[in-house]
Protein backbone atom coordinates (compact mmCIF):
# COMPACT_ATOMS: atom_id res chain seq x y z
CA UNK A 1 0.00 0.00 0.00
CA UNK A 2 1.59 3.08 -1.18
CA UNK A 3 1.28 6.35 1.73
CA UNK A 4 -1.26 8.19 -0.55
CA UNK A 5 -3.52 5.14 -0.02
CA UNK A 6 -2.91 4.54 3.58
CA UNK A 7 -3.74 8.08 4.48
CA UNK A 8 -6.52 7.55 2.31
CA UNK A 9 -7.41 4.53 4.05
CA UNK A 10 -6.83 6.37 7.50
CA UNK A 11 -9.25 9.25 6.38
CA UNK A 12 -11.89 7.16 5.19
CA UNK A 13 -11.52 5.08 8.69
CA UNK A 14 -12.00 8.19 10.95
CA UNK A 15 -14.98 9.29 9.30
CA UNK A 16 -16.76 6.02 9.50
CA UNK A 17 -16.07 6.26 13.16
CA UNK A 18 -17.68 9.74 13.16
CA UNK A 19 -20.02 8.62 11.23
CA UNK A 20 -21.04 5.60 13.94
CA UNK A 21 -20.14 7.72 16.73
CA UNK A 22 -23.13 10.24 15.41
CA UNK A 23 -25.57 7.47 14.87
CA UNK A 24 -25.40 5.82 18.18
CA UNK A 25 -25.19 9.15 20.29
CA UNK A 26 -29.14 9.19 20.48
CA UNK A 27 -28.97 5.65 21.98
CA UNK A 28 -26.25 5.12 24.45
CA UNK A 29 -27.00 4.74 27.89
CA UNK A 30 -27.07 7.24 30.61
CA UNK A 31 -23.67 7.21 31.75
CA UNK A 32 -23.31 7.73 35.23
CA UNK A 33 -19.77 8.67 35.08
CA UNK A 34 -16.93 7.79 38.00
CA UNK A 35 -18.18 6.58 41.27
CA UNK A 36 -17.40 8.51 44.07
CA UNK A 37 -13.94 6.97 45.94
CA UNK A 38 -12.67 5.24 43.02
CA UNK A 39 -10.04 6.62 40.86
CA UNK A 40 -10.70 7.65 37.66
CA UNK A 41 -7.57 6.62 35.68
CA UNK A 42 -7.28 2.79 37.89
CA UNK A 43 -11.48 2.50 38.85
CA UNK A 44 -9.43 1.80 42.26
CA UNK A 45 -10.45 3.04 45.75
CA UNK A 46 -8.38 6.25 45.92
CA UNK A 47 -8.76 9.87 47.50
CA UNK A 48 -8.53 12.64 45.47
CA UNK A 49 -4.68 13.46 44.58
CA UNK A 50 -2.66 16.35 42.22
CA UNK A 51 -2.01 14.69 38.78
CA UNK A 52 1.84 14.37 38.01
CA UNK A 53 3.19 13.43 34.53
CA UNK A 54 6.45 12.37 34.08
CA UNK A 55 8.14 12.09 30.53
CA UNK A 56 10.17 8.53 30.91
CA UNK A 57 12.57 7.50 28.07
CA UNK A 58 12.40 3.76 26.55
CA UNK A 59 15.90 3.61 24.54
CA UNK A 60 17.52 0.11 25.41
CA UNK A 61 20.15 2.18 27.81
CA UNK A 62 16.91 3.62 29.68
CA UNK A 63 16.08 0.15 30.70
CA UNK A 64 14.93 -0.76 33.19
CA UNK A 65 13.20 1.79 34.69
CA UNK A 66 12.40 2.99 38.05
CA UNK A 67 8.91 3.89 39.54
CA UNK A 68 6.92 3.17 36.38
CA UNK A 69 4.69 -0.13 37.83
CA UNK A 70 3.43 2.34 40.25
CA UNK A 71 2.01 5.05 37.45
CA UNK A 72 -1.53 4.51 36.68
CA UNK A 73 -1.51 5.54 33.20
CA UNK A 74 1.02 4.99 31.06
CA UNK A 75 1.18 6.73 27.44
CA UNK A 76 3.41 5.39 24.92
CA UNK A 77 4.53 7.60 22.14
CA UNK A 78 6.37 7.28 18.97
CA UNK A 79 9.64 9.73 18.63
CA UNK A 80 12.32 10.66 16.69
CA UNK A 81 13.95 7.55 14.38
CA UNK A 82 10.52 5.44 15.48
CA UNK A 83 11.66 5.02 18.97
CA UNK A 84 9.38 5.27 21.52
CA UNK A 85 8.87 7.43 24.84
CA UNK A 86 6.09 7.11 27.73
CA UNK A 87 4.17 10.10 29.45
CA UNK A 88 3.29 7.98 32.72
CA UNK A 89 0.67 9.53 35.01
CA UNK A 90 0.59 9.50 38.74
CA UNK A 91 -1.83 9.99 41.47
CA UNK A 92 -3.05 7.71 43.56
CA UNK A 93 0.66 6.53 44.53
CA UNK A 94 3.55 8.17 44.46
CA UNK A 95 7.09 6.25 44.39
CA UNK A 96 9.89 7.34 46.11
CA UNK A 97 11.68 7.65 42.42
CA UNK A 98 10.81 8.05 39.20
CA UNK A 99 12.78 7.50 35.40
CA UNK A 100 14.95 8.05 33.72
CA UNK A 101 13.45 11.75 33.00
CA UNK A 102 13.67 12.84 29.66
CA UNK A 103 12.38 15.55 27.45
CA UNK A 104 8.72 16.87 26.67
CA UNK A 105 7.58 16.68 22.50
CA UNK A 106 4.43 18.66 21.45
CA UNK A 107 2.60 15.89 21.42
CA UNK A 108 2.61 15.69 25.26
CA UNK A 109 0.46 19.55 25.45
CA UNK A 110 -2.66 18.37 24.19
CA UNK A 111 -2.83 14.99 25.75
CA UNK A 112 -2.63 16.54 28.84
CA UNK A 113 -5.10 19.47 28.71
CA UNK A 114 -7.24 16.34 29.51
CA UNK A 115 -6.32 16.41 33.21
CA UNK A 116 -6.82 20.27 33.65
CA UNK A 117 -3.61 21.94 34.75
CA UNK A 118 -1.56 18.76 35.75
CA UNK A 119 2.29 19.32 36.91
CA UNK A 120 5.00 18.04 33.76
CA UNK A 121 8.32 17.06 34.49
CA UNK A 122 10.47 16.53 32.31
CA UNK A 123 14.37 17.55 31.69
CA UNK A 124 13.95 19.88 29.17
CA UNK A 125 12.76 21.08 25.57
CA UNK A 126 13.20 21.89 22.29
CA UNK A 127 14.17 25.97 22.22
CA UNK A 128 11.60 26.52 19.55
CA UNK A 129 8.59 24.52 21.86
CA UNK A 130 9.56 26.17 24.82
CA UNK A 131 6.80 29.25 23.93
CA UNK A 132 4.03 26.55 23.68
CA UNK A 133 4.86 25.00 26.84
CA UNK A 134 5.56 28.10 28.76
CA UNK A 135 1.24 28.81 27.64
CA UNK A 136 0.01 25.15 27.95
CA UNK A 137 -2.23 24.92 31.08
CA UNK A 138 0.04 23.14 33.58
CA UNK A 139 3.02 23.10 36.10
CA UNK A 140 6.41 22.52 33.80
CA UNK A 141 8.51 21.27 36.25
CA UNK A 142 11.84 20.51 34.32
CA UNK A 143 15.65 20.61 36.75
CA UNK A 144 15.75 24.14 36.73
CA UNK A 145 12.34 24.90 37.98
CA UNK A 146 12.38 22.03 40.73
CA UNK A 147 16.26 21.27 41.46
CA UNK A 148 15.70 19.47 44.65
CA UNK A 149 13.07 17.41 43.02
CA UNK A 150 15.81 16.19 41.02
CA UNK A 151 18.71 13.91 41.14
CA UNK A 152 21.59 12.28 39.15
CA UNK A 153 22.26 8.53 39.55
CA UNK A 154 25.77 6.90 38.99
CA UNK A 155 24.73 3.66 37.80
CA UNK A 156 23.99 5.14 34.06
CA UNK A 157 25.63 7.73 32.14
CA UNK A 158 24.15 10.98 31.36
CA UNK A 159 21.20 11.50 30.00
CA UNK A 160 20.04 8.03 31.06
CA UNK A 161 20.77 8.72 34.74
CA UNK A 162 17.49 11.70 35.93
CA UNK A 163 15.70 10.88 38.30
CA UNK A 164 12.58 12.76 39.60
CA UNK A 165 10.90 12.54 43.32
CA UNK A 166 7.32 12.65 42.87
CA UNK A 167 6.37 13.98 46.12
CA UNK A 168 8.91 16.59 45.80
CA UNK A 169 8.07 17.39 42.29
CA UNK A 170 4.58 18.21 43.24
CA UNK A 171 5.49 20.47 46.28
CA UNK A 172 6.61 22.92 43.63
CA UNK A 173 3.20 23.26 41.67
CA UNK A 174 0.87 23.05 45.13
CA UNK A 175 -2.50 24.15 42.72
CA UNK A 176 -2.12 21.26 40.30
CA UNK A 177 -5.33 19.65 39.21
CA UNK A 178 -6.58 16.56 40.89
CA UNK A 179 -7.70 13.63 39.41
CA UNK A 180 -10.49 13.88 37.69
CA UNK A 181 -12.82 12.27 35.07
CA UNK A 182 -11.03 11.68 31.52
CA UNK A 183 -13.64 9.26 30.07
CA UNK A 184 -12.20 6.06 31.47
CA UNK A 185 -14.91 3.79 32.39
CA UNK A 186 -14.62 0.41 34.95
CA UNK A 187 -16.42 -2.37 35.41
CA UNK A 188 -17.35 -6.23 34.26
CA UNK A 189 -16.12 -7.55 31.01
CA UNK A 190 -18.43 -6.98 27.94
CA UNK A 191 -20.82 -10.07 27.94
CA UNK A 192 -20.33 -11.82 24.11
CA UNK A 193 -17.90 -10.24 21.49
CA UNK A 194 -14.56 -10.11 21.69
CA UNK A 195 -12.04 -12.55 20.83
CA UNK A 196 -9.34 -15.05 22.97
CA UNK A 197 -6.27 -13.14 22.37
CA UNK A 198 -3.46 -14.24 25.01
CA UNK A 199 -0.62 -11.97 23.08
CA UNK A 200 -0.67 -8.93 21.04
CA UNK A 201 2.48 -6.92 19.75
CA UNK A 202 2.15 -3.32 18.65
CA UNK A 203 5.53 -2.52 16.33
CA UNK A 204 7.11 1.54 15.86
CA UNK A 205 9.68 1.59 13.12
CA UNK A 206 12.44 0.89 15.90
CA UNK A 207 10.34 -0.20 18.95
CA UNK A 208 8.21 -3.23 20.00
CA UNK A 209 6.07 -3.58 22.57
CA UNK A 210 4.49 -7.05 23.53
CA UNK A 211 1.96 -7.66 26.13
CA UNK A 212 1.03 -11.44 27.22
CA UNK A 213 -1.97 -12.13 29.54
CA UNK A 214 -1.16 -13.78 32.48
CA UNK A 215 -4.65 -15.25 34.39
CA UNK A 216 -2.16 -15.54 37.61
CA UNK A 217 -1.38 -12.43 38.21
CA UNK A 218 -4.44 -10.78 36.02
CA UNK A 219 -2.26 -8.73 34.13
CA UNK A 220 -1.11 -7.94 30.40
CA UNK A 221 2.76 -8.35 30.95
CA UNK A 222 4.63 -6.17 29.25
CA UNK A 223 8.04 -6.47 26.85
CA UNK A 224 9.89 -4.12 25.17
CA UNK A 225 11.48 -5.35 22.02
CA UNK A 226 11.20 -9.04 23.12
CA UNK A 227 12.38 -8.85 26.19
CA UNK A 228 10.54 -8.70 29.73
CA UNK A 229 10.12 -5.18 31.09
CA UNK A 230 10.91 -4.54 35.15
CA UNK A 231 11.57 -1.86 36.80
CA UNK A 232 14.95 -1.30 38.80
CA UNK A 233 13.40 -3.07 42.30
CA UNK A 234 12.95 -6.20 39.68
CA UNK A 235 8.78 -5.94 39.38
CA UNK A 236 7.63 -6.87 36.20
CA UNK A 237 5.65 -3.84 34.12
CA UNK A 238 1.88 -4.96 33.79
CA UNK A 239 -1.48 -3.79 32.64
CA UNK A 240 -5.20 -4.79 33.70
CA UNK A 241 -6.31 -2.84 30.53
CA UNK A 242 -4.25 -2.03 27.76
CA UNK A 243 -5.55 0.09 24.83
CA UNK A 244 -3.90 0.46 21.28
CA UNK A 245 -4.98 3.53 20.08
CA UNK A 246 -5.25 3.77 15.97
CA UNK A 247 -4.40 7.37 15.43
CA UNK A 248 -2.43 9.92 12.89
CA UNK A 249 1.31 10.20 13.09
CA UNK A 250 2.77 12.95 11.25
CA UNK A 251 6.04 14.91 11.03
CA UNK A 252 5.91 18.06 13.50
CA UNK A 253 7.40 21.31 12.89
CA UNK A 254 10.21 20.21 15.45
CA UNK A 255 13.66 18.24 15.21
CA UNK A 256 16.10 16.94 17.36
CA UNK A 257 19.65 18.61 17.34
CA UNK A 258 20.63 15.48 15.01
CA UNK A 259 18.15 17.02 12.17
CA UNK A 260 15.21 14.25 12.95
CA UNK A 261 11.71 15.56 12.94
CA UNK A 262 9.71 15.07 15.94
CA UNK A 263 6.39 12.76 14.88
CA UNK A 264 3.01 14.94 16.10
CA UNK A 265 0.51 12.13 17.63
CA UNK A 266 -2.64 13.67 17.44
CA UNK A 267 -5.46 12.57 20.25
CA UNK A 268 -8.14 14.08 19.35
CA UNK A 269 -10.31 13.33 16.73
CA UNK A 270 -12.11 9.90 16.29
CA UNK A 271 -10.85 6.35 15.07
CA UNK A 272 -10.57 2.91 15.94
CA UNK A 273 -9.35 1.10 19.42
CA UNK A 274 -8.67 -2.72 20.87
CA UNK A 275 -9.27 -3.08 23.84
CA UNK A 276 -7.37 -5.64 26.10
CA UNK A 277 -8.55 -6.52 29.16
CA UNK A 278 -9.10 -10.45 30.87
CA UNK A 279 -7.10 -12.12 28.23
CA UNK A 280 -9.33 -10.81 25.00
CA UNK A 281 -9.53 -7.81 22.85
CA UNK A 282 -12.74 -6.23 22.03
CA UNK A 283 -12.69 -4.03 18.95
CA UNK A 284 -13.93 -0.11 20.06
CA UNK A 285 -14.41 3.23 18.78
CA UNK A 286 -12.53 6.22 20.47
CA UNK A 287 -13.81 10.06 20.12
CA UNK A 288 -12.26 13.12 21.82
CA UNK A 289 -13.94 16.25 20.47
CA UNK A 290 -11.13 18.53 21.68
CA UNK A 291 -8.06 18.37 24.16
CA UNK A 292 -10.09 19.42 27.06
CA UNK A 293 -12.44 16.68 26.73
CA UNK A 294 -11.06 13.31 27.83
CA UNK A 295 -11.49 10.12 25.59
CA UNK A 296 -14.31 7.95 25.41
CA UNK A 297 -13.84 3.86 24.15
CA UNK A 298 -17.07 2.74 22.69
CA UNK A 299 -18.53 -0.49 21.57
CA UNK A 300 -19.87 -1.76 18.63
CA UNK A 301 -23.67 -0.85 20.03
CA UNK A 302 -22.51 2.61 20.90
CA UNK A 303 -22.27 2.16 24.70
CA UNK A 304 -18.93 2.28 26.79
CA UNK A 305 -16.54 -0.32 27.18
CA UNK A 306 -16.05 -0.90 30.26
CA UNK A 307 -11.84 -1.29 31.46
CA UNK A 308 -10.58 -3.78 34.09
CA UNK A 309 -9.74 -1.94 37.54
CA UNK A 310 -6.16 -1.07 37.32
CA UNK A 311 -3.34 0.43 35.61
CA UNK A 312 -4.30 1.31 32.01
CA UNK A 313 -1.77 1.65 29.34
CA UNK A 314 -2.70 3.32 26.04
CA UNK A 315 -0.16 2.73 22.81
CA UNK A 316 -0.88 5.30 20.27
CA UNK A 317 -0.14 3.31 16.91
CA UNK A 318 0.36 5.05 13.42
CA UNK A 319 -3.77 4.24 11.89
CA UNK A 320 -1.68 4.10 8.64
CA UNK A 321 0.84 1.54 9.35
CA UNK A 322 -1.09 -1.14 11.65
CA UNK A 323 -2.97 -4.01 10.32
CA UNK A 324 -6.59 -4.38 10.90
CA UNK A 325 -7.83 -6.92 13.07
Amino acid sequence: MTGVEAGKGTRVLVALAAALLLALAGCQAEDEGVPQGRSPFTGLPAEPRPVLAVKIDNAAPARPQTGLDRADIVYVEQVEAGLSRMLAIFSAELPPAVGPVRSARETDLDLLRQFGTPALAYSGVQRKLQPAIDAAPLYPLPPGRAPEAYYRGRDRAAPYNLYVRPAAALRAAPQASEAADIGFRFGPAPKGGGRAEPEHTVRYPSARFGFTWSAERRRWLVSFDGTAATTTDGHRLGAATVVVQYVRVHPSRYHDRLGSVSPLTETTGAGRALVLRDGRSYEAVWERRTARDGTEFLDPDGKRLAFATGPVWVVYADADDQPRA
